[in-house]
């Protein structure tokens, strides 16, 4: 039986996109190894506040991408406002976490952030370092 053609075209959508939540990827950095932090959840793409977003943070995000750690945790939209929902804001990771999802925060879809504040991160994976 041969699966349906709905069923094909949802594998190449979900190749592309976040398959589960809590899947992260770097958009906007002109490298693999920066960009502002996107998060999927409920389908969609969105951002991280940078309230509280420090190097350990940055680093959760880094290592769940396959780079070895984070050499920066940028604020202020440093590559530029993202655009949907804020996913999450006072992100607080103890740094061992497989995801953002996992740290404390103020809980999905919550925040007090406008995307001028939107967290970004530079990672490095030991072939080359970052400036």
């Amino acid at each position: 039986m041969t699966p349906p053609r709905l069923f094909w075209v949802w594998l190449l959508v979900a190749g592309t996109q976040g398959v589960n939540d809590g899947d992260m990827r770097l958009a906007d950095g002109g490298a693999t190894n920066q960009g502002r932090v996107e998060i999927f959840y409920r389908g969609q793409w969105g951002t991280v506040c940078d309230n509280l977003w420090d190097l350990t943070d940055a680093s959760v995000v880094c290592r769940a991408l396959g780079f070895e750690n984070a050499t920066q945790a940028l604020g202020r939209a440093a590559f530029g406002q993202g655009s949907g929902p804020i996913m999450l804001d006072e992100v607080q990771c103890m740094g061992t976490e497989a995801s953002l999802a996992d740290c404390k925060s103020l809980g999905w879809l919550k925040s007090n952030c406008r995307h001028e504040r939107d967290a970004g991160v530079v990672c490095t994976n030991g072939a080359f370092q970052s400036e």
